[in-house]
């Protein structure tokens, strides 16, 4: 097995229509820029109101991913 050292950086992704879309989009954005990605994990959710519904949905990642050697 490998050893491997890894980097983690934090992002939000956007949504009107859910969460899970929301970090979709969140990895989809960092994954044109950031290789080697490997997991992430949600760190805050949150969203914004209006007359009364959701209007977004706003959800914090963290994406590990490897460095290259």
């Amino acid at each position: 097995m490998t050893d491997h050292v890894y980097k983690k950086i934090e992002i939000t992704g956007t949504s009107t229509s859910s969460i899970e879309e929301a970090v979709q989009i969140a990895i989809a954005r960092a994954a044109k820029t950031v290789q080697n990605m490997r997991w992430f994990e949600v760190v805050d959710t949150r969203g914004t109101i209006e007359d009364g519904s959701v209007l977004h949905w706003q959800v914090t990642v963290k994406i590990g991913f490897t460095l290259n050697e």
